[in-house]
């Protein structure tokens, strides 16, 4: 481990050990030091130093996600009342899986499967046995109505395979769709209505096929706009109205080329149209990071922050270092998808006033949680799996408080020994397979690359749906009007993918009502593709394409977009 100088002070700015998974040199920080000591926990009057990473802030992220099934959904029975159910488990899961219902119900207790702790062995094999016997919630949903097709979602009404999505109603085929009504194939989209194919969009109304857009109506194909309306193949606008390609048109001028385009849109123009915004957007002036109404921050996607290190995707955070995806946090180092919480370490899914949640996953209104795996409610629990609601628990078992205090450190004494404490879970007791997780998403391996690891990896079994026939995406009519109401009993085969689809009411209304043509891939395949669109999560060093000067960007050094630092980009498009 070699330790970093600033070359005017001479302050120390860091350490750079070695990362024992990839063998990249990584930099471990004032700030993060700091929040780990902040977090050390304390019994007795005695603190446990939480040990500096092994892992790189990458490495460590990809650990975590390994954690996090998003949209992999199975039809299974629930364990319990034997009705069918949607869960993220498969039928064949090491553990009970029960329905909403019975999980919260009075018939069973998380804490009838406690066991003592067995100081001869390690921690993390005792945890994982009581992983299997424990039954898991199907999935982690809350005061949704009419829509069992969604997860990690809470208070949406009529929606359709939507994820990590609050508020919404009729929202179909969704990724962090916030407040918003109406809105298909909707990525990072908040406070919007009847959107199409967008991805990151704030308070837009009936805008398709566009990204990085806010306070926009009406349009189609816009890159980089604000505020504006009745706008077409678009990029970098503020508060315009009617403009094609960047010109201005008159109001009847604009109408008559939105109906050219849409006729062109039904004789099969629409991938001709994504190759031309694509080579527009690609000439567009791009904005290094998206960075609004911030201080001290380094990261991409942020708002309303101040004092964040590497961080993204986060909105009113303070003091963070190592977040991805967070909303309303403070004191939080190294987390994965996080809402308003306080004080937390390597964990991922916490929520709803979760605090001092250290080494956790799924952590939900509970608070001085070590080492657990879903937590719904409780506190001062340690190394505990599925629990409802209560206190001073370890492995499942109830103890007094003084007990609790007292043997609490013992465990860290123990894990230690074995060398598991500072450690987040191994990956190898994710009740997930690797394909089946956001791991996947972000850091893509192969089959025999996941294996070769020891990392699970599941078969892909695809289940033919109950419909009529199977067709083949090519053999689509590209005029939507030329589509039969029978397609609703049809299947389609995905073009990239071969896996059949279907089309749901709710989604072939929306389609006649603004002349698109039917989708041609998977709703999985659509995901994968729209998140391609944003950019890694990694920060480079490079020029302003304008000025010169030195920046910090999620723009690889190579990418051929015209790139600017704050500064040349405000200039420029205001």
């Amino acid at each position: 481990m070699r330790q970093l100088y600033d070359g005017i002070s001479g302050r120390t700015v860091g350490w750079m050990p070695t990362c024992k998974q990839c063998s990249s040199a990584f930099t471990v920080t004032p700030l993060e030091e700091e929040l780990r000591a902040k977090m050390a926990p304390e019994f007795g009057g005695k603190r446990f130093e939480i040990p500096a990473p092994t892992l790189c802030p990458d490495c460590r992220q990809q650990r975590r996600l390994f954690w996090r099934n998003e949209r992999t959904l199975y039809r299974r029975t629930c364990d319990a009342c034997k009705k069918s159910i949607i869960s993220v488990y498969p039928t064949k899961s090491a553990f009970p899986v029960y329905c909403t219902e019975c999980w919260w119900s009075d018939k069973w207790d998380p804490r009838s499967f406690g066991r003592n702790v067995d100081f001869n062995r390690p921690f993390f094999p005792q945890i994982n046995e009581l992983q299997n016997v424990v039954p898991r919630l199907a999935l982690n949903v809350v005061n949704n109505e009419n829509s069992e097709f969604i997860n990690l979602s809470g208070s949406n009404k009529n929606c359709y395979l939507l994820f990590a999505a609050e508020f919404n109603e009729d929202c179909l085929y969704g990724y962090q769709v916030i407040k918003s009504t109406g809105c298909i194939d909707a990525g990072d989209c908040t406070e919007s209505q009847y959107c199409f194919e967008v991805t990151d969009v704030d308070k837009c109304h009936t805008v398709s096929f566009s990204q990085n857009c806010t306070n926009c109506s009406d349009s189609m194909f816009l890159f980089d706009c604000k505020g504006c309306a009745d706008c077409l193949f678009s990029v970098n606008l503020r508060n315009k109205r009617f403009h094609i390609r960047n010109k201005p048109f008159t109001p009847a001028e604009y109408a008559k080329e939105k109906r050219a385009l849409l006729q062109e849109m039904a004789k099969g123009g629409l991938p001709k149209m994504r190759q031309e915004f694509s080579r527009f957007k690609e000439q567009s002036i791009h904005r290094a990071r998206e960075v609004v109404s911030c201080e001290n921050v380094t990261g991409d996607y942020l708002k309303n922050s101040r004092n964040l290190q590497n961080c993204f995707d986060v909105s009113y955070g303070e003091d963070c270092a190592n977040i991805f995806t967070g909303f309303q946090i403070k004191d939080l180092l190294d987390v994965c998808h996080t809402t308003d919480a306080q004080l937390g370490y390597e964990s991922l899914s916490l929520g709803y006033g979760s605090y001092n949640a250290i080494f956790t996953h799924g952590s939900w209104g509970s608070k001085h949680l070590l080492y657990c795996d879903i937590v719904q409610s409780g506190s001062h629990m340690c190394g505990c799996v599925s629990m409802k609601p209560g206190k001073h628990c370890i492995l499942n078992k109830q103890y007094t408080k003084e007990e609790y205090e007292s043997l609490v450190p013992t465990v860290i004494e123990h894990m230690r020994s074995t060398q598991e404490w500072g450690e987040f879970f191994p990956a190898g007791i994710s009740p997930f397979a690797y394909n089946e997780t956001t791991a996947q998403q972000y850091f893509p391996l192969t089959e025999m690359e996941s294996k070769s690891r020891g990392w699970p990896w599941r078969e892909e079994e695809t289940e033919l749906p109950d419909v009529k026939k199977i067709i083949a995406a090519s053999t689509l009519p590209t005029d939507i009007t030329q589509v039969p109401d029978d397609i609703l009993q049809w299947a389609i085969k995905c073009e990239a993918t071969n896996r059949p689809f279907r089309i749901v009411k709710k989604e072939l209304e929306f389609y006649r009502e603004r002349g698109f043509p039917l989708p041609h891939f998977h709703p999985d395949e659509r995901h994968r593709r729209r998140m391609l669109r944003r950019n890694p999560r990694t920060l480079w060093g490079r020029k302003c394409m304008h000025c010169g000067k030195e920046m910090q960007t999620t723009y690889a050094p190579e990418r051929p977009e015209k790139v600017y630092c704050e500064e040349c980009y405000l200039k420029e498009v205001y």
